[in-house]
């Protein structure tokens, strides 16, 4: 009985957040279309709000299953919105990105390490590290690093066909090493002291910021988080 109720909750959880998800694609084509905003913004926009949305995952979902139904589901939509033309305030940008279709996948990934250390003891006695800083990381510091780098365009390189800039790498390494510490310490409740994370966060940071900087065509998107889950991995 406590079984049945629990998948009735997580299949109306499940709804809302598909709405929620539906309703922030609505907003920002009105802000693109109504507004002119370009959608490199609203793209950002739908970005962040994307990943803070995601971490309700673990709260109101307990079914793996329909998360990857989730997430598959909304990588459909983007999927047929690059092919008919449509959520232009996503997908309306001048270069090539498999941005928009990487953001499910990692979704999906960081939540099949949350639900595997939550069912086995780990170097953490909180889980939700390993959904919360990749998405974080990858929700946060990402865009960070790209208003950084096109505000301040200074030591500029390019991998493949897309720029990346010094500055932009460096905006994210320091975003996401006080992303790191911040989130230790709240998940953790200030049990780890500065000395003992700093080193773990320093890594986080380096490494992801790394990664972020040589992977072009939004699979950044993708790259960050795993960088992310890697290093909790080998070195917790």
């Amino acid at each position: 009985m406590a079984k049945r109720k629990n998948m009735n909750r997580d299949i109306i959880n499940t709804g809302l957040l598909a709405l929620s998800f539906l309703g922030l694609f609505a907003v920002s084509e009105v802000i693109y279309y109504r507004f002119n905003v370009k959608p490199e913004v609203t793209r950002k926009l739908v970005h962040v709000v994307t990943g803070f949305l995601t971490l309700l995952f673990p709260i109101m979902l307990n079914n793996q299953l329909l998360v990857f139904l989730l997430c598959a589901t909304f990588a459909l939509i983007i999927l047929a919105s690059l092919r008919f033309g449509f959520l232009r305030s996503i997908n309306g940008i001048d270069r090539k990105s498999h941005g928009s279709i990487s953001y499910p996948v990692s979704v999906y990934g960081c939540y099949l390490a949350y639900n595997y250390y939550s069912h086995r003891n780990s170097g953490f006695s909180d889980p939700y590290i390993y959904f919360y800083l990749p998405i974080l990381t990858l929700a946060i510091c990402d865009p960070i690093a790209a208003l950084a780098g096109k505000k301040f365009p200074y030591g500029k390189f390019k991998i493949g066909k897309d720029t990346k800039t010094m500055v932009g790498s460096l905006s994210f390494f320091v975003s996401s090493l006080l992303l790191t510490l911040s989130v230790y310490f709240y998940l953790f409740h200030g049990s780890f002291s500065l000395a003992a994370i700093f080193p773990m966060a320093f890594m986080i940071a380096a490494l992801a910021s790394i990664s972020e900087a040589l992977s072009g065509k939004g699979i950044d998107n993708i790259t960050i988080p795993a960088t992310v889950l890697l290093v909790l991995v080998i070195f917790v």
